[in-house]
């Protein structure tokens, strides 16, 4: 077992390592129609240990109508949270979900946004638990003994201006990780305009995972990206998709390939599309 993990952590290893006084284990589920999803869920049965953190209460700030639907929280707010569970620079935390990855990968990313490198998202989340270990718990779990959760911000996230003045100078390429169907502009249901933003590439999230729920192999994703972002230096790939959060799935599954270095457009196309001078594309990506 390796010292430490900061991509992805597969569940037989995680059942090894479970009860160490120096892990903590969160629970990420969520589900965008159902708010209530994700608690429900943890009362009825969780990781043994495992936290909660919900992604609109903990995970987000409170959108304005113009920030996006699931803008980033204020980070001294989510340090917080986590010194509450007794999280410091020491401590290795495994997100989970239920949902291929995508809640708890924006807990990953959040993460390594206030500097904390040790944190890893379980490969194939709550099934994969189920099927390896088998053991759950339905104990909600009060704050552990409070420690400092010391918050050393890096620069990982662009804005919109970020993005507008980079796809004009053609030095950033800018991926979508919404489903082709949403990207080209068709079925919207979540947002109030339908489409892309001009020269964003599509990377459905979804192609990251196998038929198990599980990441692909290191190999095939580093193959599949580089045949969407060609041979440009990972620092030029922007990541979006409606809210910033199944963007971070898509920074995860690169870092899992060893492209390492990617930026994160948290307000994405919910942000982009809220202001109508923006400018926006449909149908197929043109390049």
């Amino acid at each position: 077992m390796r010292s430490e993990y900061t991509t992805l952590i597969p569940a037989d290893e995680l059942a090894r390592a479970i009860e160490r006084p120096d892990w903590r284990v969160i629970d990420c589920r969520h589900d965008l129609v159902d708010p209530d999803h994700g608690r429900l869920a943890y009362t009825d049965g969780h990781l043994p240990g495992a936290h909660f953190l919900h992604l609109d209460d903990d995970l987000s700030a409170r959108p304005t109508g113009r920030n996006g639907r699931h803008p980033l929280p204020d980070p001294a707010a989510l340090a917080l949270r986590l010194g509450a569970f007794g999280i410091d620079r020491g401590t290795q935390v495994v997100a989970y979900d239920d949902s291929g990855g995508i809640f708890a990968a924006r807990l990953w990313w959040l993460l390594r946004w206030l500097g904390h490198r040790r944190v890893a998202v379980l490969d194939g989340g709550f099934r994969a638990w189920c099927a390896t270990a088998g053991k759950l718990s339905s104990r909600r779990l009060p704050p552990t003994s409070e420690t400092r959760f010391e918050i050393a911000t890096t620069d990982g996230h662009v804005v919109a201006d970020d993005v507008a003045a980079g796809l004009e100078r053609g030095d950033i390429v800018l991926v979508d990780a919404r489903s082709p169907d949403r990207y080209r502009g068709e079925n919207e249901t979540l947002d109030p305009v339908a489409g892309h933003v001009p020269g964003a590439r599509n990377r459905f999230f979804h192609d990251n995972l196998d038929r198990e729920g599980r990441f692909k192999p290191p190999t095939t994703l580093a193959t599949e990206f580089r045949h969407v972002i060609g041979d440009v230096h990972p620092a030029q790939v922007v990541h979006m998709c409606g809210s910033g959060v199944t963007a971070c799935h898509n920074l995860l599954a690169m870092e899992a390939a060893g492209i390492v270095g990617s930026k994160l457009y948290a307000g994405s196309w919910s942000e982009w599309c809220s202001a109508p001078e923006r400018p926006v594309a449909v149908g197929p990506d043109a390049g």
